[in-house]
């Protein structure tokens, strides 16, 4: 594990991307935490803030008690706030949020009353500083993202292939598109750090085909990445099928079993990764406690599918899987976007 101090140039780091958000002297600024957040990033972005002559305030939140019958990672779905409306009245009356909570409000059930009173909210995603510094991002990450958003908004189909046996196909009519860069500075809007990813929430009954998992892609939930193939079966959004004879097939088969909830086998999210800093070896180089694995969903060219709550398509769960692949080939209406796991120019 590394070293947990505060550090001069992480503090700057933090100060660099605030300031993309915008953030300005004397403006009120809440900094969202819980009782198990990363104790090193919530200081880090109290100072960060100061120096920017702002005025930050600390909301936190005891960690809830786990409802769920196994472990959850990497949901993008805190439930620290618990409904507690004096915590979302406080959150919803300043302009900026640092999210420091462990899972990040992206999909959490609070984020529209938040979002009403006209905050910008940056998820800090549950990484070592170490990571963030590396991953800082910068004003040429939002334009990578949005012309891929564009591609999505306009697209009427994606095809996903690659040599390992991945085909699928994915209507994009009626998906909700979404972006994130690394920062954000509008009014009402969210994003995350590290960034760098195109993303497309279909409606239901938009996917079918078939996902192969290869060596070396990533299970991002068991944060591991896989030994041995996989091959899921996808038939009108769900997973119907988890086939494989190596450890990698039993885990997958084992945590979707445990959440006896059909939802959580259905695609949550589908895109690509922009962010040409992020690396895919990264993954390798930390304990798994340093890291929550933001940076293999956006580095350069991977395919990202994901599985569990999709509100487009009317579906709860906190089942969860983020499957990076690499070596696919991904082409929005015949046109491809990446090329046998490179970005497209």
């Amino acid at each position: 594990m590394l070293t947990e101090r505060v550090e001069s140039r992480w503090i700057d780091v933090f100060a660099e991307v605030f300031a993309l958000c915008k953030v300005t002297r004397d403006e009120p600024c809440a900094i969202l935490s819980e009782s198990q957040s990363r104790a090193l990033n919530v200081h880090l972005a109290e100072l960060a803030l100061h120096k920017l002559g702002a005025r930050p305030f600390h909301v936190v939140l005891p960690t809830p008690r786990q409802s769920a019958p196994v472990p959850i990672r990497s949901t993008g779905a805190s439930v620290a706030l618990q409904g507690f409306d004096a915590a979302i009245g406080a959150l919803a009356a300043t302009s900026f949020i640092a999210d420091l909570t462990v899972e990040g409000l992206m999909h959490a059930a609070e984020l529209p009353r938040i979002l009403e009173g006209g905050a910008r909210v940056l998820y800090v995603s549950n990484e070592h500083p170490d990571v963030l510094e590396r991953l800082c991002p910068s004003p040429a990450d939002e334009q990578a993202v949005r012309a891929g958003m564009r591609r999505l908004r306009d697209g009427k189909g994606m095809k996903v292939t690659s040599a390992a046996g991945t085909n699928l196909d994915i209507a994009l009519e009626g998906a909700r598109v979404g972006g994130v860069w690394g920062f954000t500075e509008k009014p009402r809007t969210l994003s995350h750090w590290p960034g760098g990813l195109c993303l497309a929430f279909p409606k239901a009954n938009s996917v079918r085909g078939t996902l192969v998992l290869a060596p070396g892609d990533i299970n991002l939930t068991f944060k591991r990445y896989l030994e041995s193939a996989v091959r899921l079966k996808i038939e009108a959004d769900y997973v119907t099928a988890v086939e494989g004879t190596g450890v990698d097939a039993e885990l997958m088969r084992e945590y979707f079993a445990a959440w006896g909830d059909r939802d959580a086998y259905a695609v949550s999210h589908v895109g690509w990764g922009t962010n040409r800093r992020a690396r895919w070896e990264a993954l390798a180089m930390y304990d798994r406690r340093d890291v929550n694995g933001t940076e293999q969903r956006a580095f350069a060219g991977n395919f990202l599918y994901s599985t569990g709550a999709n509100e487009v398509a009317g579906r709860h769960s906190l089942g969860h899987f983020d499957l990076p692949l690499r070596r696919c080939t991904v082409a929005v209406d015949g046109t491809p976007i990446v090329a046998e796991g490179e970005l497209v120019e």
